[in-house]
C-alpha cells in the first residue's frame, strides 16, 4: 500500500500514484522493517529535482521494478527540504562510504536505521559502468538475506564514524586563521568567471559572505574582486533568468551558459543579501535591476497567500527540462518588431541554430553584452522581455513545491531588508514584515519553532537552521526599524535554540531537537552546503545579540561555537565560510545607532554594504522604551548624532559626515584597531 496520498510535502504527494509501497519516514516504518527482516530501501529528494522525476519514471513507476522493491524492502520516501535532518545523516554516510553525494539518494539501511551501502541515480539498464537498479536491489537483498558480513561491517563501521564527537580546542583562534582561510579559497577560485574552478559552477553564496568580509575586514582587493567577479557573471549568465527573474540552481557548465533549470527560494534570498551588498558600495545599474526583478520575481510566482513564499520550481516541464525557459529564434522573431527582435538576438545570444540542444538559454556572457549598455537600449530590452515574458507566461509551467520552510523564508526576509535599504525601496521592507508575521504566528508554538507549513498543515519538527534564519531575520528587521519586539523574538528563539539543539560536548547545534525522534547518528549542522550551517549563523547571531545587549551568555555561546570549529576552519575553509563569517562578527561586528538621522546619513551607513555593521535608525531616544539596551549607547544624545558601538564602549557620536566617515573607517576592522 502507498502511504503517501496525505503527505503534506508536495514532492512526497508526486509519488503518490507510485506501485511501490512508500512509507514515510515513521516509527512504523522501522517497525515494518522489523517484523519483516528485510532492509529499507530509503529514497530522498526534493520536487525541483530533475534526476529525482527521471528515477521515479523509469524506475518507481515501473511495476516489474516495484515488485521486487516491494517484496525485499520497506520503502521510505522522504522529502529532504522538510526533514533536512533525516537527509544530512544519510547523506554523510554515503560520503563515508567513499562515494559523491547527491539526490536522489539512495541508501539502504538495516531495520534499525544504520545504513551499510547506498548511491544516488541508478538507470533502468545498465550503462556508462553503472549497474542497472533492479540490479542493485537485487544484490542488496541478497546481500541481506545471506547476512553477508560486509553489510554488518559497513553498518557498524558507518555508525561509529558518524557518531565520533569533534574535539573541541582550548582557545579562540585569531584572526590569521580567517586570511588563512581566504588565501586558500582564493588559490581555487575561477578569475575569469567566478566562483571555483572548471563546472559545474554554483554560486557557493557562504562562501561568497565569507570572501566579501574579508575584503572588508582585510582590505583585500582580491577577495572583493573574486566577489564581484562571481555576481556579474551571475547576473549576466544563463544561470539567471533574464524574462522573468531569478537564478536557477547551478550552471552545467564551466561559463555559467546553461542553467541546471529548477529555481530554489534559498539561492534567490542569499543572492538578494550578496547583490545589495555589492550594490551599497559600489552602485551599479546591473546589480539593481537584477535585485528589483528578482523580488518581482519572487512576489509573482513565489509569494503564497499570507505573506510566505514557496519552496522552489521544478526544473521540468512536462517531463522536459527547461521547457518553459528556452527560446527558438522564430520565436522571438514572431514576438517582437523586426529591429528589435535582431537586438534583442544579438544581446542575448539567441540564434538560428541555439545554443543548447537546438534551443537558446538567454545570456550576456559575450563581450559586447556583458556590461551595461545606454539607457535608451535597455529600456527597449526591458521592453521586450516584458513582451515575451507575457508569451512565456501562455506555456506550461514548471510545478511550485508549495510548502513554506521557516529557515529558508528567514533568509528571505534577510535578503529583502538588505535589499530594501541598499536600493531605498520600503514597499520591500513591508514584504519582509509580512513574511516574518505569517511564520511568526503560523509556525510556532510557544517560543518553539516549526519547520514546515503547507495549506494549513504544520509539521512539528523545527530544525536549528529554523531558530538560526528566523534570529538573523528578527535582528535584519531590528536594524531597520529599533522595534524591541524583533529584539524579543531573537532572544527567546536563541534560548530555545540552545536548549534544544546546541550539543555542549561538541560545540554545536544539531539540526533535530534532543526531543525529537532519534536517527542511527546525531546530524550536526556545522558544515555548510547550499546554504549555511545552523551553527555559522548562530555565532554570527551570538555575536551580534552580544554586540546588542551586552549579555555573557552570548558572548560565551559564540566563543565555544568557535573554538570547537577552529581545526574544523583550518582543515577545510570551503565548507566552515559561515563559522568564518560568524568569526568577522565576533572580531568586528558593532552598531551604528542613527540618532535623528537625515537620509545621507543612514545611507552612508547603508554604503559600507558591511554585513558585520548592523545600521540601527532611531528618531529620538525618549521614545525608547525602558529597559531597551540601545539607551545606554545613545542616552546622552542631544542631536543629530551617529554612536558607533560594540557591547560596552561607543565611539564619540559623529555629528557630521566627515566625522561619521572617519569613525567607520577605524571600525572596519574592528573596535581593537579604533
Amino acid at each position: 500500500m502507498n502511504r503517501l496520498e496525505n503527505a503534506t510535502s508536495p514532492y512526497l504527494r508526486q509519488h503518490a500514484d507510485n506501485p511501490v509501497d512508500w512509507w514515510e519516514w515513521s516509527d512504523e516504518a522501522l517497525a515494518e522493517a522489523r517484523a519483516r527482516n528485510v532492509p529499507i530501501h530509503l529514497s530522498i529528494g526534493y520536487s525541483a529535482c530533475h534526476w529525482c522525476h527521471v528515477l521515479a519514471r523509469e524506475s518507481f513507476s515501473d511495476r516489474e521494478t516495484a515488485s521486487v522493491l516491494n517484496d525485499h524492502f520497506v520503502n521510505i520516501k522522504v522529502d529532504r527540504e522538510e526533514r533536512p535532518d533525516i537527509d544530512q545523516v544519510y547523506m554523510s554516510a554515503l560520503h563515508a562510504l567513499g562515494q559523491q553525494g547527491g539526490w536522489p539518494l539512495t541508501m539502504f539501511l538495516k531495520p534499525d536505521g544504520k545504513p551499510f551501502w547506498g548511491g544516488t541515480y541508478f538507470p533502468p539498464r545498465p550503462m556508462h559502468g553503472m549497474p542497472s537498479f533492479r540490479q542493485v536491489l537485487e544484490g542488496v537483498s541478497d546481500a541481506w538475506k545471506r547476512q553477508d558480513e560486509a553489510v554488518l561491517q559497513n553498518s557498524q563501521a558507518l555508525t561509529d564514524h558518524l557518531n565520533r564527537s569533534a574535539r573541541s580546542g582550548n582557545a579562540v583562534p585569531g584572526a590569521e586563521t580567517l586570511a588563512q582561510s581566504t588565501r586558500r579559497t582564493l588559490e581555487i577560485w575561477d578569475r575569469e568567471h567566478g566562483s571555483f574552478q572548471g563546472g559545474p559552477k554554483f554560486p557557493n553564496a557562504p562562501v561568497l559572505e565569507a570572501l566579501w568580509r574579508a575584503s572588508i575586514r582585510d582590505d583585500d582587493d582580491d577577495a572583493r574582486q573574486a566577489v564581484l567577479t562571481t555576481l556579474r557573471h551571475l547576473c549576466q549568465g544563463g544561470i539567471y533568468d533574464h524574462v522573468g527573474g531569478g537564478w536557477a540552481r547551478y550552471a552545467v557548465d564551466a561559463q555559467w551558459r546553461v542553467p541546471h533549470f529548477e529555481k530554489m527560494l534559498y539561492d534567490n534570498a542569499q543572492l538578494l543579501a550578496l547583490m545589495s551588498w555589492a550594490e551599497a558600495t559600489a552602485p551599479s545599474g546591473l546589480f539593481r535591476a537584477r535585485i528589483a526583478e528578482t523580488i518581482d520575481w519572487l512576489v509573482r510566482e513565489m509569494q503564497l497567500p499570507g505573506g510566505g513564499f514557496a519552496s522552489g520550481l521544478d526544473a521540468d516541464t512536462e517531463h522536459e527540462e527547461g521547457l518553459t525557459y528556452v527560446w527558438s529564434l522564430g520565436e522571438i522573431q514572431s514576438l517582437l518588431p523586426a529591429e528589435d527582435a535582431q537586438l534583442f538576438a544579438e544581446v542575448y545570444d539567441a540564434s538560428a541554430g541555439g545554443n543548447w540542444e537546438g534551443t537558446n538559454v538567454l545570456n550576456r556572457l559575450q563581450p559586447s553584452s556583458f556590461g551595461e549598455m545606454d539607457a535608451e537600449t535597455e529600456d527597449r530590452l526591458r521592453r521586450a522581455r516584458a513582451i515575451l515574458l507575457e508569451a512565456r507566461d501562455r506555456r506550461p509551467q514548471p510545478g511550485r513545491d508549495d510548502k513554506i520552510l521557516a529557515d529558508w523564508n528567514g533568509m528571505t526576509i534577510r535578503g529583502l531588508a538588505a535589499a530594501a535599504l541598499a536600493c531605498s525601496r520600503p514597499d520591500w521592507i513591508e514584504l519582509a514584515r509580512h513574511c516574518y508575521r505569517f511564520v511568526r504566528t503560523e509556525m510556532t508554538d510557544g517560543d518553539r519553532l516549526l519547520h514546515s507549513w503547507r495549506e494549513g498543515t504544520r509539521l512539528p519538527v523545527g530544525m536549528a537552521t529554523d531558530y538560526a534564519q528566523m534570529i538573523a531575520a528578527a535582528l535584519a528587521l531590528y536594524g531597520v526599524e529599533a522595534d524591541p519586539v524583533y529584539l524579543a523574538d531573537a532572544e527567546r528563539w536563541f534560548t530555545a535554540a540552545d536548549g534544544f539543539h546546541f550539543d555542549a560536548e561538541k560545540g554545536a547545534y544539531s539540526l533535530p531537537a534532543r526531543d525529537a525522534a532519534a536517527l542511527f547518528a546525531t546530524a550536526l549542522s556545522n558544515r555548510d552546503e547550499a546554504t549555511p550551517s545552523a551553527s555559522g549563523i548562530m555565532l554570527q547571531n551570538a555575536a551580534r545579540l552580544f554586540n546588542i545587549t551586552a549579555k555573557d551568555l552570548y558572548r560565551d555561546r559564540a566563543e565555544a561555537i568557535l573554538k570547537a570549529a577552529t581545526a574544523q576552519i583550518a582543515a577545510d575553509p570551503i565548507s566552515t565560510a559561515s563559522l568564518q563569517s560568524g568569526f568577522d562578527e565576533l572580531l568586528r561586528g558593532r552598531l551604528a545607532v542613527a540618532i535623528r538621522a537625515d537620509a545621507e546619513t543612514f545611507a552612508r551607513l547603508v554604503g559600507e554594504g558591511d554585513p558585520a555593521l548592523l545600521a540601527i535608525a532611531v528618531g529620538d531616544p525618549d521614545d525608547l522604551p525602558a529597559g531597551d539596551p540601545l539607551l545606554s549607547k545613545v542616552s546622552y544624545a542631544k542631536g543629530a548624532a551617529t554612536f558607533v558601538c560594540d557591547a560596552f564602549r561607543c565611539l564619540p557620536p559623529a555629528t557630521d559626515a566627515g566625522s561619521l566617515d572617519e569613525v567607520l573607517r577605524q571600525t572596519r576592522r574592528g573596535f581593537a584597531s579604533a
